[in-house]
């Protein structure tokens, strides 16, 4: 096999390569066919991170596919193939072994708005995919959640279930039946594939019908069971889904897999928390996660026999635990694991892979605001959305209500209490707002709960654009502490303005931590020697007088920070008093000498870990995620609610016709509950509403349109603008103006006069109207479903015309459909299929300017 014929189109821009197997050799699959798999054969695909913002070094996915019909041939010559060129690739190459219908996360998220499964092989005179075949009839079935798929089944109502939503294909006419028992996100989703294989497979000519109530859609009803029959009996009951929730996901084990003689051992070596330094440079190891996932890891010393026999023992241990023989294998090389690897350890030293160009301090940065305006990525590295000079608003939970705090005390927070904490500031001329819920560490489950319920408050007074940061005490974001600008102190529970009534003692001692306005925060620690450190400054508060103790160890920025937090705590006098030189009374009111520690606190090191987008959902009360790698906001739908991990922070998108956002937060705590790197629990939480996303969120993401978010059809609007549901039939099937229906016989079988009449009607049909635009997604207008013209029409009928002078069947938000390729050319100066593939917002812009709006 000569593997250098498929090679030269890697070079290329493009990020995926596929081939599938063909007579025992590989060759190239069609873009156009990417998604469609056919299940007597075999495929391996190649991802080449091509993106601008691609860590340098990012390493390659290929991935071996084996559908589950596939030969010993087939698989053969693809894993020869895969083989080869992972030799060509280099180290930088994660392997991923994957099995029809069980692929991971990756292989799935290649593939938007999802993959088909095509019974039997791909015969050799035809193309992978035959574009404009109108011939056919087959039953899809569509499951999933972010990462839908279809496959074909028997063309019986014995394929149906009440769960799941199906696709009768018959070329010119495509309806979705959706389940009674589907969610309104997989309603969307399933119409969103459907579109996609109208598009791939019929060049944008087919009718598309919905049957969300089969009542509602006789019409439809009648054209299925001509060709399905009458149904006789009940559907049955919905599939259970399957999915493997995050508990499961966590119950991971490391292995030691070597030689001794002719034996080959496997020795369980540890489990979580686990440490990057078990992974020893000259080894071999297999990590089990939870039985659901595989990972083979291969140390840059192991023996090249070693790594060639990575999927071969894999299979071994497979087989030895019992686990399904689809399992999901993934080989990572020392130097080039995947992100879905390096989270599974508590942290993954940069030493061994480092990344170039983050920046993880703010210490001596000076924030240029206007640069974080323009340069979102900025923004979300810093965590800052801005220098905190905008308004802030601070209410304190009381008797379970919020009460304003004074501005005079901003900053000025009690452990034993909760708060909320509302910036408003603007960016690029568009007034935003974030909402900071703090939880002190003494605060009760009554005020946390309160705490939530007024934040709900204040949302729905702000229309729901608030943007929610549950912090806890000691773990704030940056941005927080720059909202006080230094002087945000943290007293305990008897101390401060808004404690439960008791008196302060009268001595007292605060720690300053952080040497800025962006990292400095004071918190009161019991008044004790031992509570002391060489190398940063207290403030001891004894009878009104507050000493500015400077350790040895401490530099001038924690000295002025310092001074700055000492006007919060004491308005009288102050001393400085350096170590070593304290007088007798500053021991004696912190209870007399003690040893306290003279070490210099290292800086919390970032992990070397890139941002991961999971979509969020519940089973059985446990929370179950699926990842979109490589993601982008086109991931983002409006049914969905999203969680996005950039380890210092989560983030919960929640898209407008998200009906789960109060579970939201809990969800994000479950999450990191979970997460086998032993995640701490005061790891912030965002909340994040469509339309309202701050730059410390769309910073992660490699574009982003900030008019996007414009108002798109729903479900609802999409299901009440698809043929049959209430027009007549013959207006819904205008384009298979020669079909019939006839009278089923008696055995509940289509009649063949019916068959024929559908088929004669598909073959007429095959060139009558032009190409209209692609659509990629559930929110696009679906009007041409709605009327039928055949052939073009002239531009005076269509420009400047009110919507009831149109001519019949033309729809008025999309009267430019109508005009010939030419004219279109000439009016707008690009061709339909440009136009069609820029952002709504530009089109409607484009519309209104030439008059057909």
């Amino acid at each position: 096999m000569d593997i250098s014929k498929g090679l030269p189109a890697i070079q290329g821009h493009r990020d995926l390569h596929i081939w599938i197997t063909e007579d025992q050799k590989m060759v190239p699959v069609p873009e156009g066919a990417y998604g469609n798999f056919f299940e007597e054969h075999c495929y391996v695909v190649l991802h080449v991170p091509q993106s601008p913002k691609a860590t340098p070094g990012a390493s390659s996915d290929l991935h071996y596919w084996v559908g589950k019909e596939a030969g010993a041939e087939a698989q053969g010559a693809a894993a020869t193939f895969v083989q080869r060129l992972q030799e060509e690739r280099g180290a930088l190459t994660v392997l991923h072994r994957e099995a029809q219908a069980h692929e991971s996360d990756c292989f799935r998220s290649y593939f938007r708005p999802g993959i088909i499964y095509r019974k039997g092989g791909l015969p050799s005179d035809l193309k992978h995919v035959e574009t404009n075949m109108f011939n056919i009839q087959r039953l899809l079935h569509i499951k999933g959640r972010k990462h839908v798929s279809a496959t074909e089944v028997e063309l019986s109502w014995n394929s149906f279930n009440k769960g799941d939503i199906f696709l009768l294909d018959l070329g010119k006419m495509m309806i979705q039946w959706n389940g009674p028992k589907t969610s309104i996100s997989e309603k969307a989703r399933g119409l969103a594939l459907t579109y996609s294989l109208r598009d791939r497979e019929r060049g944008g000519r087919a009718q598309i019908g919905v049957v969300d109530d089969e009542v509602k859609a006789p019409d439809l009803m009648q054209i299925m069971e001509s060709v399905l029959g009458r149904r006789v009996g009940s559907l049955r009951a919905a599939m259970p889904n399957k999915d493997i929730n995050q508990l499961q996901k966590a119950n991971i084990r490391l292995y030691h897999v070597y030689e001794k003689g002719k034996d080959l051992v496997v020795l369980e070596l540890a489990t979580p928390p686990l440490t990057q330094d078990l992974l020893q440079e000259e080894d071999f190891y297999i990590l089990d996660q939870g039985g659901f996932k595989i990972y083979v890891w291969q140390g840059r010393m192991s023996s090249l026999q070693e790594r060639k026999a990575a999927f071969s023992r894999a299979a071994g241990f497979i087989q030895a635990k019992g686990y399904p023989t689809y399992t999901n294998v993934e080989v990572v090389n020392d130097g080039a694991e995947s992100a879905a690897f390096k989270q599974l350890f508590r942290i993954w030293n940069r030493s061994r892979n480092r990344q170039l160009g983050r920046i993880d301090k703010l210490t001596h940065v000076k924030l240029d605001v206007g640069k974080l305006h323009s340069q979102p990525e900025l923004a979300a590295q810093l965590r800052m959305v801005d220098d905190g000079s905008g308004k802030v608003e601070v209410w304190c939970m009381q008797d379970l209500r919020r009460q304003p705090v004074d501005p005079k005390h901003h900053g000025q927070l009690c452990a034993g209490n909760c708060y909320l904490v509302l910036y408003t500031y603007q960016r690029l001329g568009r007034v935003q707002y974030i909402l900071y819920l703090w939880q002190g560490h003494q605060a009760t489950a009554d005020e946390i709960e309160a705490l939530n319920s007024n934040a709900e408050e204040l949302d729905a007074m702000y229309r729901g654009a608030l943007v929610q940061e549950h912090v806890t005490m000691g773990s704030e974001p940056p941005h927080f502490l720059a909202i006080f600008q230094g002087q945000l102190v943290v007293f305990q529970e008897t101390a401060g303005h808004h404690g439960r009534g008791q008196s302060a003692p009268t001595t007292r001692l605060f720690h300053v931590q952080g040497a800025d306005s962006y990292s400095t925060r004071t918190v009161e620690v019991p008044a004790r020697a031992a509570s002391l450190n060489s190398n940063d400054v207290f403030l001891l508060v004894i009878a009104g007088v507050c000493y500015l103790w400077f350790g040895k160890g401490c530099n001038g920025d924690q000295r002025e920070m310092a001074r700055v937090a000492v006007t919060v705590i004491s308005k009288k006098n102050e001393e400085t008093v350096l170590e070593g030189q304290e007088p007798p009374h500053f021991w004696e009111a912190l209870g007399g000498r003690a040893p306290y520690p003279s070490n210099k606190r290292l800086p919390e090191e970032v992990p070397s870990i890139q941002p991961r987008l999971f979509e969020c959902s519940s089973q059985m009360g446990c929370l179950v995620l699926a990842e979109v790698v490589f993601f982008s906001q086109e991931d983002l739908g409006q049914y969905d609610v999203m969680l996005l991990d950039t380890w210092q922070e989560i983030f919960l998108w929640l898209g407008g016709a998200a009906g789960a956002w109060k579970e939201a937060v809990a969800w994000g705590q479950e999450y990191l509950k979970a997460h086998p790197a032993g995640r701490s629990l005061a790891t912030p939480i965002v909340l994040v509403k469509q339309g309202h996303e701050p730059p410390t969120f769309t910073g992660w993401f490699f574009t982003w349109d900030p008019y996007k978010w414009t108002p798109d059809p729903s479900h609802k609007e999409v299901l009440e603008g698809s043929p049959g549901t209430a027009s007549p039939i013959s207006e819904i099937t205008a384009e298979v103006n020669s079909f019939r229906l006839s009278r089923w016989p008696g055995d509940g079988r289509a009649g063949a006069m019916a068959l024929q009449a559908l088929k004669g009607s598909q073959d007429s049909s095959r060139n009558e109207l032009m190409r209209g635009p692609k659509l990629g997604g559930v929110s696009t207008s679906v009007s041409s479903t709605r009327a039928s013209i055949n052939g073009a029409l002239p531009r005076e009928q269509l420009m400047h015309q009110a919507a009831e002078d149109l001519p019949e069947g033309v729809d008025p938000a999309r009267r430019e459909f109508y005009l010939s390729d030419s004219d279109f050319q000439d009016i707008f100066g690009k061709s339909k299929e440009e136009f069609y593939s820029m952002a709504t917002w530009r089109q409607r812009q484009e519309k209104k300017q030439l008059g057909f709006f």
